[in-house]
């Protein structure tokens, strides 16, 4: 009769365990860097050859964009932009010498906004104003797409796979927790690369300037150690 008494609190607390575990789950899932529920996903690619893909998240923005370009060319490295619609139509300029200068460019949606829990028609707008952005700069390759904050779950996917978009996420985010120094970044880039790594850095905004500072170390750096640099989508095709 006690156990009787006691079937409904027992009921519930298991019911909050489950509905616990599966938030837990699907929080997981959505931040994975290696998983998503539709779709291509690539976090690096598999492969004996030493490239890495570098890529840039954000911006374009006036107080890193210019330098990393400049620094780019020095080196005559390619790279992969993965820039918001916002910030290209606010800086046009700056889009079309990324494009120019031959690197690729990436969709990183208009508003850089966590596409989790969000409407099919807001994930299908986020993407395809910021196309438009895109292919105004003078750019015609392929336009991948990473996520903000590497957050996806049902509606972001399952677009991508109805479009044939391939997700790209990373595999090494040397300056994405805290504030390190420009010697951490490049120490932890160095340190960690291997072969088909994708790596995300942050040089756009006027608060990364260490960021910034460690781009050429880190382009010596990898050369040093027999690395090639290639865009996102040479990098998909190599293997």
């Amino acid at each position: 009769m006690k156990w009787l008494r006691r079937k409904p609190t027992i009921i519930t607390a298991v019911s909050l365990v489950v509905v616990l575990t599966a938030a837990v789950t699907l929080w997981n899932v959505s931040s994975s860097r290696t998983f998503q529920f539709f779709g291509d996903l690539v976090d690096r690619v598999e492969t004996r050859e030493k490239v890495v893909a570098l890529t840039f998240d954000d911006g374009p923005d006036p107080a890193g964009a210019q330098q990393v370009l400049d620094t780019l060319e020095q080196e005559r490295v390619q790279a992969t932009f993965f820039v918001t619609g916002r910030e290209l139509e606010k800086h046009p300029d700056l889009g079309r010498k990324i494009a120019e200068a031959g690197h690729e460019i990436g969709n990183h949606t208009y508003n850089h906004q966590r596409m989790i829990g969000v409407l099919p028609s807001t994930v299908a707008k986020e993407i395809e104003d910021t196309d438009k952005q895109i292919r105004a700069t003078g750019y015609r390759g392929d336009i991948h797409f990473r996520p903000p904050n590497g957050k996806k779950l049902f509606a972001l996917p399952h677009y991508l796979k109805e479009h044939n978009r391939t997700t790209v996420t990373w595999d090494l985010e040397p300056d994405s927790a805290g504030t390190p120094t420009a010697q951490q970044i490049e120490q932890e880039t160095l340190g960690q690369a291997k072969p088909g790594s994708i790596i995300l850095l942050h040089p756009m905004y006027p608060a990364r300037g260490e960021t910034r500072q460690a781009l050429k170390p880190i382009i010596t750096g990898l050369k040093e150690r027999g690395f090639r640099f290639v865009t996102v989508s040479a990098l998909l095709n190599s293997h």
